[in-house]
């Protein structure tokens, strides 16, 4: 069957269900109107400044790191911005035209995530005014290292970290969210000295906490599906993992929801590669979704091993649980030769369909990124058949339209409706002949622009056992561009309090676990309760005032905990105190042995628990 005429059997089929407005409302346009085509839609440039003479001429938005749709006529993308024309930041759409909606939060090769109708997420660029490395002078790396936090119109959290200290941000990746109060960012491994994970985010609705992913791998992208996040990661020949996988590396892994143990699985069953493709020769898998499906694409990486067959582009298939490998070693289809040593940028699953759009580049257009290549397209078929397109197309050529660089992302919110952004910075989209446009979306929260982004709020980190002398300075975030100042020196015969003292701990009726401990000022505390990576249990996140206080956990004797983890947050600066007053320098990070319960548990855990301290809230 040709995809013309899966399209119109897919689109006689819309045309009788009461489904999903969104797609109904995309499948009538497209039945009044004709077949969709590809055709250039570039909005145009912002208006000029006073005084400064603007034009109407379309320009390209800069290198754009991703555009992802709540609606089909609600759409963001995020763009590292053009000179002095484009600012860094996001651009929306509302069903009739492209707008700028924010000069802030851009990004060199940002992404976005959805988690609600009115709420979003973006990795983003750091702000100007970190320190150097004072050891080498190195400047403070910035690109895809922040979070923004946008709701109702505004930023409504900034986050981001000092560079150049273990608990650094690393560069940023991939995201997504199962809901509001559950969000993931992941991307490269963390340094020494934990070494052997990849850097993971949790935002759990009250703030940020730091959760490295065992595995080791980069985190490159994340799509919800039924429920759970998949995080395709980059595999390398000298990945470090704290947990080798057999017999290969999984390339694809789920992030399950907030208080499902463990965090993170590896998926089983994927067909990717031949008997003779190593691990690494296949780039990873770009993951794209139409509510029916989990579909994964990738191509040959860029340096493949040794020894290795090269990797095809391989497209895979996931529908009610099965993965069925549509092109790959062991799957050839018409057309399929086509693209098979090219590299993908992006795919996106055409709902209603049963296909899917992929950005492809040809080795060549990726080594050079030459502004004027033309992009190449490619539709994969259910059945695994391909037919590829060049754009700007043949009619477009003829009205005077030039390339626009090669193809790099692909969104489709609805049937006969993608779009699709060069690496330029040019849009194209796929829509019927006719009226391209559908029904407007006048929601205030994108019909504004944004201009200012909080000041950023800072990673969660282990404090030492003792907090030394503040004769240094610290870096705390500035409401003044977000830079990072140092705070003048103070006497050396000062330390900053601690926020937590006399910590104490006992079990209550065998199970139940009882934390005291004195706070210095009013503070946000957390408590939970690991065995190695997993939480086993948890308190809700509770505000205290200053003074006496304690905390209460019930526990599970058949998963018994290693550690404890105490999340912290002064929301009231901690007072200097002198040196020579006793009690001052130390708070201790262990607890005694748990009574009632033996010192080694039938697993050989240990009951004496380690308890780590975390300044873990936004």
């Amino acid at each position: 069957m040709t995809v013309a005429k899966v399209r119109l059997l897919a689109l006689t089929l819309m045309s009788c269900a009461f489904g999903i407005a969104a797609l109904a409302l995309a499948a009538g346009a497209a039945a009044s109107e004709g077949p969709a085509t590809w055709r250039l839609e570039q909005p145009p440039p912002p208006p000029a400044p006073v005084g400064v003479v603007g034009s109407s001429t379309p320009i390209g938005l800069g290198s754009v790191g991703d555009v992802e749709f709540q609606a089909p006529n609600r759409g963001v993308l995020i763009t590292a911005g053009n000179g002095s024309t484009i600012a860094p930041g996001l651009w929306a759409y509302n069903g009739h035209e492209w707008h700028q909606l924010s000069i802030v939060c851009g990004a060199t090769d940002g992404r976005i995530a959805w988690a609600g109708p009115e709420e979003l997420w973006t990795i983003s660029d750091g702000r100007p005014g970190q320190a150097a490395n004072p050891g080498t002078g190195e400047p403070a790396p910035l690109a895809d290292r922040t979070l923004c936090h946008i709701a109702h119109g505004e930023v409504v959290g900034s986050y981001a970290s000092p560079a150049f200290q273990v608990s650094s941000y690393q560069p940023m990746h991939a995201l997504g969210c199962m809901s509001p109060t559950d969000c993931w960012f992941g991307g490269d491994p963390l340094p020494k000295p934990e070494n052997g994970e990849a850097f993971h985010l949790h935002w759990d609705g009250a703030g940020l906490t730091a959760e490295p992913n065992p595995h080791g791998h980069p985190a490159e992208d994340m799509r919800q599906f039924e429920g759970r996040l998949y995080e395709s990661v980059r595999l390398s020949a000298g990945d470090a993992e704290s947990e080798p996988e057999v017999p290969f590396p999984f390339a694809l892994h789920v992030i399950n929801q907030k208080g499902v143990t463990p965090s993170f699985e590896s998926v089983l069953g994927v067909p990717l590669y031949s008997g003779e493709e190593f691990p690494e020769a296949l780039d990873f898998l770009h993951l794209g979704t139409d509510g029916e499906a989990l579909w994964a694409a990738a191509g040959p990486a860029a340096e493949p091993p040794p020894l290795s067959q090269p990797a095809p582009v391989t497209v895979l298939r996931d529908a009610g649980g099965q993965w069925t490998q549509l092109l790959g070693p062991e799957a050839t289809a018409p057309g399929a030769a086509t693209i098979a040593g090219d590299v993908v940028t992006s795919i996106a699953p055409e709902p209603g369909t049963g296909g899917a759009w992929l950005a492809v580049e040809t080795k060549e257009q990726a080594e050079q990124q030459s502004p004027t290549t033309p992009a190449l397209i490619a539709h994969v078929a259910a059945d695994g058949s391909v037919e590829t397109q060049t754009l700007p197309g043949a009619a477009e050529v003829a009205e005077g339209i030039g390339p626009k660089g090669a193809a790099k992302q692909i969104s489709c919110p609805a049937i006969n409706d993608c779009w699709m952004t060069t690496t330029q910075g040019w849009l194209f989209h796929f829509a019927p002949e006719g009226e391209r446009q559908l029904a407007l979306d006048d929601s205030p929260a994108f019909s504004h622009l944004i201009t200012s982004r909080p000041e950023d709020e800072g990673l969660p980190r282990i404090p030492p056992d003792a907090p030394p002398p503040d004769d240094s300075g610290e870096l705390p975030t500035q409401a003044s561009r977000g830079s990072l100042q140092l705070i003048p020196e103070v006497e050396e015969a000062k330390i900053r309090a601690a926020l937590l003292s006399n910590i104490h701990s006992r079990l209550v009726h065998g199970t139940t676990l009882e934390l005291r401990f004195h706070l210095t000022v009013k503070a946000r505390v957390k408590l939970l309760a690991k065995r190695k990576q997993s939480v086993v249990a948890a308190t809700p996140m509770q505000t205290f005032a200053s003074g006496n206080r304690k905390l209460l956990l019930r526990l599970n004797r058949r998963k018994w905990p290693t550690k404890l983890d105490l999340q912290t947050h002064a929301l009231a600066p901690l007072p200097l105190v002198s040196t020579r007053l006793p009690g001052n320098n130390t708070v201790g990070t262990r607890l005694a042995h748990l009574p009632g319960v033996p010192a080694v548990g039938s697993d050989g855990s240990l009951s004496a628990l380690s308890l780590a301290f975390r300044d873990a809230f936004g």
